[in-house]
């Protein structure tokens, strides 16, 4: 704009103008007038809209109507020659604001009285904000106000980190199904919407004022405290502590009611995520503005911190905060426990000493009723993480359409079978869907035996395949430990071909498995199948000496048996290099078993096989699964599978895989107690040893510890003794710092 042009807008006033000079903002062009008596003012230009004016027109007339209500400055309008403070000339809207001196709070770290201001300083003025009568800014709609939180959603595919997405998308999962519904019954009023460091100012550790109302909105009250706790959190070192004073003290003020409280912690993060997807979207339409990428840096910071953060301990606290009670909720432990003991056998086993209470969860964290946080190193199961709001939808919107059985057809089962097949060689080329690996397992031996006409198995040692009766008998983890009843005639053990703690080496195992095949030759029987996990997980993490499969394997193919390459552990990217372990092991299987993360979480189990054993299964006796196949199952199949190549889990495995790897090796130098570290990508084995013994004590010791760390482990191998770590393959390389650092204080104390 020319000087002549701002002057001829500046000539309705009654200022003597030294100088002026254009300030930054949005929606506006701004002005700061420095005029000879030392006065200084903000001139702020709009274009002309009737519907802008009007929204002008009445945040001025607040402004005026809360000078007397607050306790610190304002922008308050300057009235020009004729009285008016909002003036319509050509095609703007010009008004004149105080310019309000001080120190912003982003130029501050905030300290207790600050924040203790901070909370007093929105809720007086909310206070005061509860009076105004209706005017047109109760009809303002804007994507800042957490009403419209998911308004911002399609914004989300612009964001460009994957971990940020995946955070982002599950808190847009989260406020759609449990917080949008709420807002009905909350209080509303006018609300400021931005206390934020750029609006707030500071003076003697206190709120001296506060300026840009652009922002305002009618929305729950609640919301005020949200918006300005999460730039509050971005920069806080104790997060719960921070909260606690603003939540305080304006409660102190302005009285918050229980039903708001508890839903602050995801107000809180429907403001992180606007904030993030709307940089995203500036990031895109104004790409060469180094700007955006700076102030988005602490809300990214925060996301990642927030998660951390149990839900229910945020509640507690904000509970606390304001002396209210939470003992309508509060959570039955004793009942639960005992519901467990009327109800279950007690063969249903617990891990550690100290049982968890689990709430919820959220990728690689969980989260007790005590309100601790979890960092999980331990489950599996949910392969890419714990409540992926990508498989909910998934598993939700077919649920809520089509859930059947494969006796009609249904595009789902063909579109995930083909999708699933495609990561295989091509001769394994049929598939069968059941609900669980064990259910798996469990076909995968009769399809053997009914393509071969034979009955013997051959097994590894240690090796684990499901809980089903087949499931057991092909398993010596299970009928070779306490409650098992040995093997059956039909079932014959290889050695698992270990490096660690053994006097053999790769001939010395390949001789011993040789002779007994040799042996079982030597009686004129023929085997159905060698059924063996890539990796023994309940052998120990113990990765097969490199050779020692493809030898068995072709040994029990020139017999005429097939060859069953369990995955359920090991499978789906998990090896990190390696998509399958029988990949990793250089062997073709003929049948391959799928289960535990197939689903993440969802009962879900495969087959994989070769179009002849496929083919002679079709005997005249119908295979059927009342579950297995199932338009929800195959939806969250192929979500899961959907993601694991969108965020390249895979890609992180090996990665995250590699760094933790060398880190326990290294911290294997400093702890003489760590024997052996093994195994591939997020499939990994810590041995824990006394010298040259197996010491189960210790090992059970150093998991609980852990967990008193809040770290999930557990301990595996046939002496117990080995710390298992097989997380959701979004482990990052900072959850393995945090897992080293508690994993060495550990066995520090242990040590002295």
């Amino acid at each position: 704009m020319t000087e002549e042009a701002l002057n001829s807008f500046l000539s309705s006033y009654d200022f003597q103008i030294s100088s002026f000079k254009k300030l930054e903002g949005y929606g506006s062009q701004n002005f700061l007038i420095n005029c000879e008596n030392g006065e200084r003012y903000v001139l702020k230009i709009n274009d002309y809209d009737s519907n802008q004016y009007q929204d002008l027109l009445a945040e001025n007339n607040i402004l005026f109507s809360l000078k007397a209500n607050v306790d610190y400055q304002l922008p308050i309008p300057i009235l020009n020659k004729e009285g008016h403070h909002l003036i319509k000339k050509e095609d703007s809207i010009i008004r004149c604001l105080k310019y309000l001196d001080g120190e912003f709070w982003g130029d501050n770290h905030l300290s207790q009285s600050s924040l203790t201001s901070l909370g007093i300083s929105m809720a007086s003025l909310d206070l005061a904000l509860i009076k105004t009568a209706p005017n047109a800014i109760h009809h303002r709609n804007i994507v800042w106000d957490l009403q419209n939180v998911m308004a911002n959603k399609p914004y989300l595919s612009m964001v460009e980190n994957v971990e940020d997405a995946r955070l982002i998308q599950y808190y847009f999962d989260q406020i759609n199904e449990f917080i949008l519904t709420q807002f009905s019954n909350l209080r509303k009023s006018l609300i400021h919407n931005d206390f934020n460091p750029w609006n707030v100012l500071i003076g003697d550790e206190k709120v001296s004022g506060l300026i840009d109302f652009g922002d305002m909105v009618y929305g729950p009250i609640i919301c005020e405290l949200a918006v300005s706790l999460s730039y509050v959190l971005t920069t806080s070192k104790n997060i719960l502590e921070d909260a606690r004073l603003v939540i305080s003290s304006y409660h102190q003020v302005l009285p918050l009611e229980k039903k708001e409280i508890k839903l602050l912690y995801h107000l809180i993060a429907g403001r992180i995520i606007t904030s993030l997807c709307n940089s995203a979207k500036s990031k895109k339409d104004y790409p060469d503005n180094p700007y955006i990428g700076i102030s988005e840096k602490p809300y990214r910071h925060l996301l990642h911190q927030w998660i951390k953060i149990n839900p229910l301990a945020f509640k507690k606290m904000a509970l606390d905060a304001c002396g209210l009670s939470a003992e309508e909720e509060k959570y039955s432990a004793d009942k639960v426990e005992q519901h467990r003991v009327n109800n279950f056998s007690s063969a249903l086993s617990l891990s550690y000493a100290e049982p968890i209470h689990m709430a919820s969860a959220a990728f690689q964290y969980m989260y007790d009723y005590s309100g601790n946080s979890f960092l999980d190193a331990y489950n599996n199961i949910p392969l890419v993480g714990h409540t992926h709001p990508a498989i909910s939808e998934a598993i939700s919107k077919q649920a809520k359409k089509l859930n059947t059985n494969t006796r009609y057809h249904y595009p789902l089962l063909g579109e995930y079978a083909e999708k699933l097949l495609s990561y295989f060689p091509k001769h394994l080329n049929k598939i069968f869907l059941v609900n669980s690996g064990s259910a798996a397992s469990d076909l995968a031996i009769r399809l053997a035996t009914n393509f071969t006409g034979q009955k013997d198995i051959f097994v590894i040692e240690e090796g684990y395949h499901g809980n089903t009766q087949i499931g057991i008998d092909v398993s010596p983890y299970k009928f070779g430990n306490k409650g098992g009843k040995g093997a059956h005639s039909f079932i014959h053990q290889l050695p698992l071909a270990k490096e660690y703690n053994t006097n053999k080496d790769l001939a010395s195992f390949l001789l011993e498995a040789e002779n007994k095949i040799n042996n079982f030759k030597e009686q004129h029987l023929k085997p159905a199948a060698i059924i063996a996990e890539m990796i023994s997980g309940c052998g120990g993490q113990v990765p097969h000496l490199k050779g020692y499969l493809p030898k068995l394997f072709n040994l029990i193919k020139a017999e005429g048996g097939l060859c069953i390459a369990d995955e359920v552990q090991t499978g789906f990217g998990r090896l990190g290099h390696w998509f399958w372990g029988f990949e990793m092991q250089e062997v073709t299987p003929d049948i391959v078993i799928l289960g535990k993360p197939i689903g993440n979480g969802h009962p879900l189990g495969a087959v994989v096989c070769t179009s002849e054993v496929a083919e002679a299964f079709d005997n005249g006796m119908e295979f059927f699964s009342s579950f297995g196949g199932n338009p929800v199952s195959c939806a969250a199949g192929l979500a899961v599978l959907n993601v694991l190549e969108k965020e390249e889990l895979q890609v992180n495995a090996e990665s995250v895989g590699a760094y933790w790897k060398n880190k326990l090796i290294e911290l294997q130098k400093d702890h003489h107690c760590i024997g052996d570290v093994r195994g591939e990508g997020l499939f990994l084995g810590i041995e824990i040893m006394d010298g040259l013994k197996e010491d189960k004590l210790l090992a059970k010791t150093i998991k609980n510890e852990m967990r008193r760390k809040f770290i999930l482990t557990s301990t595996d191998g046939k002496y117990d003794n080995v710390i298992k770590v097989k997380p959701p393959l979004c482990f990052s390389k900072e959850n393995v710092d945090h897992f080293i650092q508690s994993f060495h204080e550990v066995l520090e104390d242990l040590d002295s």
